[in-house]
């Protein structure tokens, strides 16, 4: 008998995970895709078998042992945020190169309306340009579904499969009916070893045969992916993942709503491509067109599906979507902005609540990055010409008042590296401020480039002793960044460990002025254990 849990939409995807027969999760915490990793961190089964679950130094690390554990014959859960897609993407495109050989997901988490993101990119176009299989779930039910099946597909079809959620459906919970867990599957070396060593002759190969892989993962989707008739033809709607959700409340007839798939319905008054398994069913969206006045294209970020819709249709076809401006052209679906698109007039009232007023985020009482901002603000006034590159944590939080302590947040890592081209141009001083986490994820490397060019730039390691940002998790190099440094070729008399706190001021304040002033690289680590973490050990 099937047990209902009440479950996030990540949680649902970690419990489908293990529940597959999971050996491992593999990745860096980024919101909002963290709580997949934490839920098999804490699981009882999870534990009982052993299941990796340590956070990785960056997604391209995570990816990549997620990789080792496929060549072995068992399956491995990769999770990232949209933007970890970008540091992941040599391994996910080469992944799909070598094939698999245990079943390997990854879950790509979009962050529509950047909640706590630098960009609103749509991972969907990482899984057309590996030609790698795509499904996104439209319920917590489904997500929960869909990993199992993730799985089944990509030992079926022999390359990866990403799962594709957004923010919405990553955070917000439903009840979900889940089944017993699977047995881990057995280790089993590769039939086809060349496969993994890609060798331009076995390159071109395996090309020809993800090729072909993708044809056929594209006739499994078109076999997935739900259709409803409608009598009202004057619109026909394409509906991706939560998109589905939100045209679905404004339709509330449950016999659509649960419809077995694919399955023809007079349930909805106008009919209803819904899209949760991708390539894209081609032929579906031209019978769709020919026999509706117009297509709505409903997704939750970047015109994806729209363009592609566009592209295959004739240049006479009229598409609404993003696009279009039926819907916003940036930011996340909601079900007002659908509703609005669909013609339908507002709900009684709907819209923002005018007494809540927007609260920007602030760091903490009592953080220490307040005490290094504090300190480098003062220092600085020596020095007008000076820029700090700083990087993404908490401490980005540093750009806004009271402080305004910062000039740049680009990229994980991008700090030391911009830092070190601003000190290539002539600019002196000039500083980058570094998380701990943010250095082992990216950041190491910069400081090597840095290091052998002897470039005149202070690096401010702020140490919290966690990746607190996204809710205190380990850090990969907590208790070794002096080591670190000095291994990467720092001088060891330019490594300067601080306490930030109001008391150490004068001793910090003198620190600085001298780094500063050092014709070469120095790193100050500022280190005193994040505040969050330190409350939960009291």
């Amino acid at each position: 008998m099937n047990e209902k849990l009440l479950l996030l939409g990540d949680e649902a995807i970690a419990l489908g995970a293990i529940n597959a027969g999971l050996t491992g999760v593999y990745a860096y915490p980024g919101t909002p895709s963290t709580e997949i990793t934490e839920y098999i961190q804490h699981h009882p089964l999870a534990r009982e078998r052993g299941l990796h679950s340590r956070w990785c130094a960056n997604e391209k690390t995570a990816l990549e042992a997620a990789l080792g554990v496929s060549y072995i014959g068992k399956r491995a859960l990769v999770c990232m945020k949209h933007v970890g897609m970008n540091v992941a993407a040599d391994a996910f495109v080469n992944a799909a190169m070598t094939g698999v050989n245990g079943g390997l997901v990854v879950v790509a988490a979009d962050d529509p309306s950047m909640h706590s993101s630098q960009n609103e990119q749509d991972s969907r176009f990482y899984g057309k340009f590996a030609f790698v299989p795509i499904l996104e779930p439209s319920s917590q039910q489904e997500a929960y579904d869909m990993t199992s099946e993730a799985f089944d597909l990509s030992e079926r079809l022999g390359v990866p499969v990403m799962m594709r959620i957004t923010t919405r459906m990553a955070h917000s919970r439903a009840i979900v009916s889940v089944g017993a867990a699977s047995e881990q599957t057995p280790m089993r070396m590769p039939s086809s070893p060349a496969d993994w060593i890609l060798l331009p002759v076995n390159a071109r190969r395996r090309y020809l045969s993800l090729l072909e892989t993708y044809d056929r993962a594209a006739e499994y989707a078109s076999s997935r992916n739900l259709c409803v008739d409608g009598p009202d033809r004057s619109t026909g709607i394409i509906a991706c993942g939560i998109g589905y959700n939100y045209v679905m409340e404004h339709f509330t007839d449950d016999a659509c709503r649960d419809a077995p798939q694919p399955r023809f319905s007079g349930a909805m008054p106008h009919p209803l491509l819904r899209i949760t398994h991708y390539p894209l069913p081609v032929e579906a969206i031209r019978r769709m067109a020919a026999e509706c006045g117009r297509l709505l294209v409903v997704e939750d970020g970047q015109p994806f599906v729209e363009e592609q819709v566009r592209g295959v249709l004739p240049s006479a076809a009229v598409v609404a979507g993003r696009l279009s401006g039926e819907l916003p052209r940036v930011g996340e679906l909601t079900p007002d902005n659908v509703r609005a698109a669909l013609g339908l007039g507002p709900l009684q009232g709907a819209g923002p609540c005018p007494l809540v007023v927007p609260r920007p985020p602030a760091l903490c009482a009592g953080c220490g990055h307040r005490d290094l901002y504090n300190v480098l603000n003062e220092e600085l006034r020596n020095y007008p010409e000076a820029k700090v590159f700083s990087d993404i944590g908490c401490y980005t939080l540093g750009a806004l008042p009271p402080f305004r302590a910062i000039d740049s947040c680009v990229d994980m890592g991008a700090s030391i590296t911009m830092a070190k081209g601003a000190a290539d141009g002539g600019l002196h001083p000039s500083i980058a401020v570094i998380g701990d986490s943010t250095f082992t994820h990216s950041g190491m490397t910069g400081l090597l480039d840095a290091v052998n060019s002897n470039s005149p730039i202070t690096v401010v390691i702020s140490d919290n002793l966690t990746t607190a940002m996204t809710g205190g998790q380990d850090s990969a190099g907590t208790g070794r960044l002096e080591a670190i440094c000095q291994g990467l070729g720092v001088d060891p008399a330019h490594i300067c460990v601080v306490v930030p706190l109001p008391a150490n001021m004068g001793q910090i304040r003198e620190i600085l002025r001298r780094e500063l002033d050092h014709q070469g690289v120095s790193v100050i680590i500022p280190r005193r254990e994040c505040i969050q973490t330190l409350k939960r050990k009291l």
